[in-house]
């Protein structure tokens, strides 16, 4: 076994943030809620678990920072549904100023010089 060529269960998938590694309990018990909280804003549409051979949901280290934060903001008694949908809006937030600090960065960039 190489570091180019791991082997194991997780394939060398251990740095991969959006790998489903997850099982609905582990992810439960990780983030110290329970099942139907994860289908809950699974139903909202806030992450989409992946799904084993078996048709048991998976996920990753991406989708439990999500469920992490909405159950932040469920716990200071903020609706579910409420708080998924402020996640999908500062997630969009924060896109819409990646994007516009780009345009920013490229026009205050000098023109470059056709030979």
């Amino acid at each position: 076994m190489t570091a180019e060529t791991p082997a194991g269960p997780l394939g060398g998938h251990l740095d991969d943030e959006d790998f489903p590694a997850y099982t609905m309990g582990r992810a439960a018990e990780m983030l110290g809620t329970t099942q139907g909280f994860l289908r809950a804003i699974g139903d909202a549409r806030l992450i989409t678990p992946l799904r084993s051979a078996g048709g048991h949901r998976r996920y990753s280290r991406y989708q439990l920072r999500i469920a992490a934060r909405a159950r932040q903001l469920v716990d200071q008694g903020t609706p579910v549904e409420a708080a998924c949908r402020i996640i999908i809006l500062e997630d969009q937030l924060e896109e819409a100023q990646r994007i516009n600090a780009a345009y920013r960065h490229a026009a205050e960039a000098p023109p470059s010089t056709a030979a």
